[in-house]
């Protein structure tokens, strides 16, 4: 149970026990329910405040357990039912409540020894046995003693060289009574390593973004909360982790009143299977709408997405912050008829969590998802975390407020139909706010995918002008423009994002591929060396240096300067020492400065690697006679 309800026994509400063995007894009545649904927090080493496996230890809390339970405070549950059909549903039936009421009021007897089921077991270590990788947070977070909850973020590098698939994921947070949930980001692009605070080994922060590519979807929950089993994703719908990609372990800690440390790992589970489904996450939201004023009760934010395609809807997870009060989520069918996702009277951020449905909900195409959240910013709100209330905002803060409502789904129709989905989904948030930088960057990014740039060129353009002192708007908006053929403009652009960010590399090679396209070689080049001394190892970059070094040789060798192609052949071999066409030119362009000891050798590199080339015999074979003759 929660600290928050351990006097809340006063309040017990009577009721009727139907029991035909009088009244109920520990060993056969009540330990089968505490073992089912109350153990795997409330245990040694468990998130629960005690431990109610042993009977002595029930009984020391019988009347408080028969209150939270009477009041639905516990086992945590928040959905309520009839709206929604979920998997692992951990609320007590009518006649369980009745059970412990009646035994803490009958004196919360023993019983029979015999009858005492046998009590869970729970593996010391990792649930889903040794991990194929494991992570840990390289600094542990100091917990201070007491103050506010705390929001930080650990970061952790796979450190992959190849893309690894993900059945399953397994956090341990550490202390289990210190984390009150966490949620495990995907951070493909590695861009959240710059906002980790020197010494400290992450950030702080309630929610978060991450920099994606055009292909990048947000697609499993990876979600932990005390009690939970680790999840195993189903056949067919592992996710991939990408050689470079970060994972961030965004963690709710609630202070114990000592100072403590918290330092999670996590384990992966990989898989040979690459994924045959292709799930997406769903947002609703409207956060410009959240201006809640001081003393409202019952504030209203409402958000309506048509879904594109026939779909099937597989989990929900609701969120707001501490105002929430009535979340409500449900679907209108294109013939009217309504269907309900979930809904929760009495929200509590401290039990949020990723509801699974028993079996997928499908919605046609058509459907209309509804997000209706209404918001107590009265002093009658237990949880408003001012006194006295004050206006409130939306913000990735514990005291701001964000009202979200996140659907896993999976396309129908076969084929990856995300960028279809995601393009319907960035327009419908142009639609609440036509200035909004990232659904007018993503929907851009996803028209380039689509192979449709002159549509692209509207919002990326509105992008840069909603915030320009961000690279990857220019980046894009410089595609575009490429896109159509208009290179000036590209340039321009690209230009503009290294300016913004000189690390860019992905600015870095779109300018070079420019650059070559309007004959810039030597610019295109230098831009190519640029990416390689931060990346040794770029494989796009050094493709495009070979090709700017071969096409710059054989102009320079047709104007007849040969002392500066035979210098771009001399960087083209180191770069790739495998072509014999790169050494094999390389000796005719020695040959014709007369340096025909260093040709030979050249002519010969180049049959070792081809010894079928006539044409590398025959030069070898003229260079090692004008050799001979008193050549170089």
């Amino acid at each position: 149970m929660r600290r928050a309800a351990a006097a809340a026994w006063m309040a017990v509400a009577p009721v009727a026990w139907a029991g035909a063995r009088g009244t109920p007894t520990f060993t056969r009545d009540v330990a089968p329910i505490l073992y089912e649904h109350c153990a795997s927090c409330h245990r040694a080493g468990g998130a629960g405040p005690f431990p109610l496996i042993q009977y002595s230890e029930a009984r020391r809390h019988a009347r408080q357990i028969a209150a939270v339970t009477a009041s639905r405070y516990m086992p945590p549950w928040l959905p309520e039912p009839g709206y929604g059909d979920f998997a692992e549903e951990r609320r007590l039936s009518a006649e369980q409540m009745a059970t412990l009421a009646a035994w803490a009021r009958g004196g919360a007897p023993e019983g029979p020894a015999d009858a005492l089921p046998p009590a869970p077991r729970f593996p010391d270590g990792w649930q889903l046995g040794t991990p194929d990788l494991i992570l840990k947070a390289a600094q542990a977070y100091a917990l201070p003693a007491g103050g506010p909850d705390v929001f930080w973020n650990f970061v952790y590098e796979p450190g992959l060289k190849q893309t690894r698939y993900v059945r399953a994921i397994e956090i341990r947070p550490g202390d289990a009574r210190l984390v009150h949930h966490a949620n495990l980001i995907v951070d493909p692009a590695g861009s959240t390593r710059s906002r980790e605070q020197d010494g400290r080994g992450g950030f702080p922060g309630m929610d978060l973004a991450v920099e994606r590519t055009t292909f990048d979807f947000d697609s499993h929950f990876l979600f932990w909360k005390p009690g939970s089993k680790p999840y195993s994703e189903p056949p067919g719908m592992a996710w991939a982790l990408e050689p470079g990609g970060l994972l961030v372990l965004n963690t709710h800690m609630q202070p114990s009143g000592r100072v403590e440390t918290v330092k999670p790992e996590v384990g992966l589970y990989f898989t040979s299977e690459a994924p045959k489904k292709l799930p997406m996450l769903v947002q609703l939201e409207n956060d410009q709408a959240l201006d809640i004023p001081a003393g409202d009760r019952d504030f209203e934010v409402r958000d309506d997405f048509r879904v594109p395609m026939d779909m099937d809807v597989l989990a929900v997870y609701p969120h707001a912050h501490y105002l929430g009060k009535l979340l409500e989520g449900y679907a209108t069918l294109p013939g009217g008829a309504r269907r309900w996702l979930i809904r929760i009277p009495r929200w509590d951020l401290n039990w949020q969590a990723v509801y699974r449905y028993r079996e997928p909900v499908f919605l046609p195409k058509g459907t209309v998802v509804s997000m209706r959240y209404h918001y107590d910013n009265s002093a009658d709100n237990p949880r408003n975390p001012h006194q006295p209330p004050q206006r409130v905002e939306a913000g990735d803060q514990a005291t701001d407020e964000m009202g979200h409502l996140w659907l896993q789904v999976l396309p129908r129709g076969g084929g990856d139909r995300r960028l279809e989905l995601e393009e319907a989904l960035m327009r419908h948030k142009i639609g609440k706010d036509g200035g909004d930088y990232w659904a007018n960057l993503r929907l851009g990014a996803v028209l380039l995918a689509r192979l449709r740039p002159e549509e692209a060129l509207e919002p990326l353009e509105r992008a840069v002008e909603r915030a320009p002192e961000e690279a990857e708007g220019h980046n894009l908006f410089g595609v575009a423009y490429e896109r159509r053929g208009e290179m000036k403009e590209a340039m321009e652009e690209f230009r503009t994002a290294l300016r913004l960010r000189p690390d860019y590399a992905t600015a870095r090679l779109n300018l070079a591929h420019a650059e070559e396209r309007v004959g810039e070689r030597e610019e295109a080049a230098g831009e190519y060396r640029r990416i390689l001394e931060g990346a040794p190892g770029d494989e796009t970059a050094k493709a495009g240096l070979e090709t700017v070094l071969e096409e710059e040789a054989e102009r320079l060798d047709g104007l007849g300067e040969t002392v500066e192609a035979g210098e771009r052949l001399r960087e083209l071999v180191k770069l790739e020492p495998g072509d014999a066409e790169a050494w094999l030119r390389l000796g005719e362009t020695e040959s014709e400065e007369g340096k025909y000891r260093e040709a030979v050798k050249d002519f010969e590199r180049a049959l070792e690697l081809d010894p079928g080339s006539e044409e590398a015999r025959r030069e070898r074979e003229e260079a090692r006679q004008r050799a001979g003759g008193g050549g170089h």
